[in-house]
């Protein structure tokens, strides 16, 4: 359909403008009467360069995260089962959220109910605010009329999501902290502390043992060659970052994380926890196995996994149990795979998958908390070598000169 630049004035007066999308500039008139906006001159206009409809050039600039998401999800449900109009319950949103640019999402989810398009259509114009897993389960709500149950189940996902995420970034912030801490005293000693006592050494015309004569060379090389270091670690960085995101790159260290001590463990758990809930969402919201395992493939944040769901998919493409095709992924665990040959023999496949998410759960919750355990002793081992090496490295001449001077 053709786009329509307009300018037209709100209920306070103030002038409004954008670009929609409508079939003639009637509709488009109707489209902003229905607005709440009196418009004043439509004209034809090229497509907007965002892909978006109206006004939607902050879109981009500011964050929508995932509590905006979880209060629309659930009082589009409660409006809905309200009997709330969709349009009307849109609307009412749109004027009671604190974020302004997810009320410009919502204003053009509106436009284009106007346009005649499906709200999943609608949502799918947006990728950066709906990921693909919740586009497509809204429109299986548009499909099988429980768009309200969907709204809610979504709700509950997307909290779990961020339970996890926030139960992830307080369990690695002592870590993290600690191994910053030894990077920046690591940093501090060789450029300040060795040179120093280096020129204390030099004096003496001693011979200095050979850890000293380590730390002394790998200090001047740190003090000498600086910026090449500085470009070396961006770099490696950047490099990184840029192989870790393209397709390739991302399946390798999806694996790799996986196989990390400590961490892999957890962070599998986790991914397994996200596949199980979104599969048992899916599956009771009536999705058969293999379109389900299609959506929630884009749902498990790890390629390694996800090409494993794929793999799974094909299987029972193939006429494959769903049974046999989690059992020949060979990431579930004999426990797991009995749960799922129970659900899938008593037809409450989805029910048993959201036993696994929940006990996946509990398994991270309780890694989680004692990932410091876990990893402090490894922490404190590692501090205590450097600070032996280094105490060694600056106080054996020291030992060795009081020790000849003592000599007769």
């Amino acid at each position: 359909m053709p786009y329509f630049a307009y300018k037209a004035r709100n209920g306070e007066g103030a002038l409004v403008e954008g670009v929609l999308e409508s079939a003639d500039s009637g509709g488009a008139a109707s489209q902003l009467f229905g607005l709440g906006v009196t418009p004043i001159d439509i004209r034809p206009s090229a497509a907007p360069a965002s892909g978006g409809a109206s006004s939607l050039g902050t879109l981009f600039n500011a964050k929508i995260d995932v509590v905006d998401l979880m209060l629309f999800s659930r009082q589009m449900h409660a409006l809905l089962k309200a009997g709330v109009p969709i349009m009307r319950a849109l609307a009412g949103l749109q004027e009671s959220t604190g974020n302004k640019v997810f009320a410009e999402v919502i204003s053009d989810l509106r436009e284009g109910l106007d346009a005649g398009r499906e709200l999943s259509a609608s949502l799918k114009r947006h990728p950066k605010v709906f990921s693909p897993f919740y586009v497509n389960m809204v429109s299986i709500g548009e499909m099988t009329g429980r768009l309200e149950e969907i709204f809610l189940r979504l709700f509950h996902h997307l909290e779990f999501e961020k339970f996890m995420a926030e139960q992830v970034k307080a369990a690695t912030r002592y870590p993290t902290f600690v191994l910053m801490t030894m990077g920046a005293a690591i940093i501090v000693i060789n450029v300040f502390v060795i040179p120093a006592f280096a020129k204390a050494y030099k004096g003496m015309h001693a011979k200095l043992p050979w850890l000293t004569q380590m730390l002394i060379g790998f200090s001047d090389f740190m003090t000498t060659w600086w910026p090449l270091l500085l470009c070396g670690a961006l770099g490696s960085f950047f490099g990184f970052r840029y192989w870790s995101r393209n397709a390739a790159g991302k399946l390798v260290w999806d694996e790799a994380k996986l196989k990390i001590p400590i961490a892999g463990k957890i962070i599998l758990k986790a991914t397994l926890a996200r596949f199980s809930r979104s599969f048992a969402l899916a599956s009771r919201s009536g999705v058969p196995i293999v379109p389900a395992l299609t959506t929630v493939s884009q749902t498990v944040d790890n390629d390694f996994i996800a090409k494993k769901i794929l793999e799974m998919r094909e299987g029972v493409e193939r006429g494959e149990s769903f049974l046999r095709t989690a059992a020949a992924s060979r990431v579930f665990t004999p426990v797991v795979l009995q749960m799922i040959a129970v659900g899938e023999e008593s037809g409450a496949l989805d029910e048993l998958m959201q036993e696994i998410a929940d006990m996946y759960q509990r398994e991270v919750e309780y890694e989680l908390k004692t990932l410091s355990s876990q990893i402090e002793p490894i922490l404190i081992v590692s501090l205590g070598v450097l600070v032996l090496i280094l105490a060694l490295g600056v106080f054996l001449p020291i030992w060795d000169l009081g020790s000849n001077m003592t000599k007769p």
